[in-house]
């Protein structure tokens, strides 16, 4: 018999460009560029959302929200984790913990890990201290380094109810 968990793994990453705004953990950052997307290119959104999914083998975000579907255009992704949410829900599962990393040269993300930690524990409906946040830069190495592009990494590990 199958233990009652899942463990998920979740990747994005989006170009940067002037213009945009920069959208991470459903926060916005101040900076002078922003996430190219099809909706507002929330990269740790996005990974998160591949976690949840790919632990109960749903596919990926592409598929359940597509971007040649008009109606995502420019939508916040914290709407996206929301219905993810209810699509885990829908398989009698919970969350039991999210583990992710994002990578971006500047702005600095630490500061603003507790807000973001607090956005998604309420969507989730699980503790903050279920939350891990990590933020790290590329070393000037790469397109990340560069600050042509943001990556973030997720993993959820999910229990059946």
């Amino acid at each position: 018999m199958k233990p009652n968990i899942r463990i998920g793994y979740g990747v994005d990453v989006h170009q940067l460009a002037v213009g945009y705004p920069l959208w991470i953990g459903g926060t916005q950052l101040e900076a002078p560029f922003g996430a190219v997307g099809h909706s507002d290119a929330d990269v740790l959104l996005h990974a998160i959302c591949d976690a949840l999914l790919g632990a109960l083998a749903l596919r990926d975000i592409g598929f359940h929200f597509s971007d040649q579907d008009p109606q995502y255009k420019g939508i916040d992704s914290k709407i996206l984790l929301k219905r993810v949410f209810e699509l885990i829900q829908q398989q009698g599962y919970g969350i039991i913990n999210i583990d992710a990393t994002v990578i971006l040269e500047t702005p600095k993300v630490n500061p603003h890990i507790p807000a973001m930690q607090q956005i998604i524990a309420d969507i989730l409906q699980v503790e903050i201290e279920d939350i891990s946040i990590k933020a790290t830069t590329h070393e000037k190495v790469d397109s990340f380094g560069e600050k042509r592009a943001i990556k973030a990494y997720a993993v959820a590990l999910l229990y059946k109810l």
